[in-house]
């Protein structure tokens, strides 16, 4: 199964990300040596996360309109033009609009290629392949900062943005020459298109407004995961160094995940990995005001990296699982919307909690987010997922079902 999307999805999507990983440290960076504030560099690192949330809904539409293929490409060559902008135009509006415009992009990307994956893999394989999919976008915004480094090195600060338009042609390239793979033959054909994402919403307001609430609260303990634990660092007195080393530990242990994830996933059903994913996290986070030193800053880091590891590719799986047959790609749409609402409010909290209280009660208050996360997931993936428990999962399996045939 791997083998058949490695060309067509998960090369795509690493290289991607591998653009977005170079240029994501030295955003700030340039906001600052342009003589701006440190609450613009702040805004100017959010609205990636603005253009996102804007161009989820519209990019169903030109997913169902021109195709997966297509709309990746174009969303590459869009990309690509921004980035350019990003790197000879050094003007902070420029760089504003070239982060909401790459958000908006990265939108359509993404979307468009669940929905790929979503159709070419069989049902029994679909959460392996979401979370490897998963996977091979950590991985690449893991190897991002290393070659944007060296180029830094190489050429100064904006040739970062030089990697970034290099790794997004070569994205549009590979999406050129490699075929893509034959939707799977285990369900009905699927139409797209012909339905607004206003009626979707209103045909799955049940499932949107308890799943999907689960979904953005999930979004929001992953998004203030990478926020709170900096912030900590620094809180108790730790250096630039040592952060850093523990991010870097953390990290190790979030991409080594993935695969075993969405193989619990196939075989033991969804729950068994989103509960306890959503539930370390949740915990590790209550755990952060009471580590006041880098070894159990460290441990607890470790522990909410393997949280949100085991759980790659559960938001894509479970949106995969619950879409309708037709206009798939539509409700996916409104499913990352939720997502990436999440994904924007989630640093907010605790910063916001921190302004007016203290900074370990806005951690604290982020970690009981992940653990009502874990109880409505619980509550409500079995309702709308036919993958939700083990017994589940095997009574769907191919295997099963052509021996309930024979007899």
């Amino acid at each position: 199964m791997l083998r058949r999307i490695a060309a067509s999805a998960l090369l795509p999507a690493l290289v991607y990300e591998i653009g977005n990983g170079a240029i994501a440290p030295i955003i700030a960076l340039v906001v600052l040596s342009a003589g701006a504030s440190t609450s613009t560099a702040g805004l100017m690192l959010a609205l990636a996360g603005v253009g996102r949330i804007v161009g989820d809904v519209p990019a169903a539409a030109v997913v169902n309109r021109i195709g997966d293929r297509r709309a990746m490409l174009g969303a590459a060559g869009v990309t690509a033009v921004a980035l350019v902008g990003c790197w000879v135009d050094h003007d902070l509006w420029m760089l504003a609009l070239s982060q909401l415009v790459i958000g908006m992009c990265t939108s359509a990307f993404y979307l468009a290629r669940q929905s790929y994956v979503s159709e070419v893999v069989a049902l029994h394989q679909r959460a392996r392949a979401l979370s490897t999919l998963a996977g091979a976008h950590r991985v690449g915004l893991f190897i991002g900062p290393f070659v944007g480094a060296l180029a830094i090195h190489l050429w100064g600060t904006r040739s970062a943005f030089g990697v970034a338009v290099a790794a997004t042609v070569a994205t549009a390239v590979i999406l050129i020459v490699v075929p893509d793979q034959e939707v799977a033959g285990d369900r009905p054909q699927a139409h797209r298109g012909g339905t607004s994402a206003r009626i979707m919403f209103s045909r799955h307001r049940e499932l949107f407004c308890t799943l999907g609430a689960a979904v953005l609260l999930v979004g929001a303990v992953r998004a203030a995961r990478q926020t709170v634990l900096p912030l900590w660092a620094s809180h108790i007195g730790l250096s630039a160094t040592a952060t850093s080393i523990i991010f870097g530990i953390a990290n190790a242990a979030d991409m080594s995940l993935f695969y075993p994830a969405g193989h619990v996933m196939d075989r033991f059903g969804r729950l068994a990995v989103a509960v306890p994913s959503m539930t370390l996290l949740g915990l590790g986070m209550l755990a952060i005001p009471a580590a006041h030193g880098a070894v159990a800053l460290g441990v607890v880091a470790v522990v909410m990296s393997i949280g949100n590891g085991i759980g790659s590719g559960i938001m894509m799986t479970l949106g995969s699982d619950a879409a309708p047959a037709d206009d798939r790609t539509t409700f996916l749409s409104v499913w990352r919307l939720l997502g990436d609402t999440g994904n924007a409010l989630g640093p907010v909290v605790p910063a916001a909690i921190a302004e007016v209280a203290a900074l370990g009660l806005g951690i604290s208050v982020t970690g009981l987010f992940g653990l009502a996360a874990a109880i409505g997931l619980a509550r409500w993936v079995p309702r709308h997922t036919p993958y939700a428990t083990r017994a589940m999962a095997r009574a769907h399996r191919p295997e099963r079902t052509s021996v309930g045939r024979r007899r």
